[in-house]
């Protein structure tokens, strides 16, 4: 599903590459779906052991994290940088584009919401189950919106940022982890 940039090599993009970065931070998601689909059958077989817990707390940390930098990353600065991009012209597909991606995060974010306690009860050691239709829809959306995305939003981003959206980009992003420009040099 992930989509090769020329001279991206692979999950550790930076943000000196923001769309590869972005490319990478989706391997990651899917990384995070797939141990997540495996916790609800473990969970009924073995309970909250301690596998388990360090599964549910990795998961937790990270949707709690970096899926919510990614979805800024893209609604705040990548976003706002193709419809300006466009300026003068007529951005009605990117504005549709981008509008049904910031849907799907909305939508990503409400069921992140539905999981998440389930999620902390399992990395207490509490016995619970994860309701997997639950898990089935959030990981089937991720997987439509990441593909929407690689498919679509980066390739066009590719074609029509030049260097300077592309470095502001990169610097918004370091900026929202709170990576200083002075530790790139």
């Amino acid at each position: 599903m992930a989509i090769e940039f020329p001279g991206f090599s692979g999950p550790a993009a930076s943000t000196e590459a923001p769309l590869e970065m972005l490319a990478a931070c989706h391997h990651r998601i899917e990384r995070q779906c797939s141990t997540l689909k495996r916790l609800a059958p473990h969970l009924r077989q073995h309970g909250s052991d301690e596998q388990a817990r360090a599964a549910a707390t990795a998961i937790v940390r990270y949707f709690d994290t970096s899926a919510l930098q990614h979805h800024a990353d893209e609604e705040v600065d990548l976003f706002p940088a193709l419809i300006e991009s466009m300026a003068g012209s007529d951005a009605v597909c990117i504005r549709e584009l981008t509008d049904g991606l910031s849907a799907d995060h909305r939508k990503l974010e409400a069921g992140w919401r539905r999981l998440r306690p389930v999620l902390s009860d399992v990395g207490e050691g509490r016995p619970v189950l994860l309701p997997e239709d639950e898990v089935d829809a959030f990981i089937g959306l991720y997987e439509r919106h990441m593909k929407r995305e690689e498919d679509e939003l980066l390739p066009m981003a590719a074609r029509l940022l030049g260097d300077d959206a592309i470095t502001q980009i990169g610097r918004a992003m370091r900026e929202r982890r709170g990576i200083g420009d002075d530790l790139l040099a």
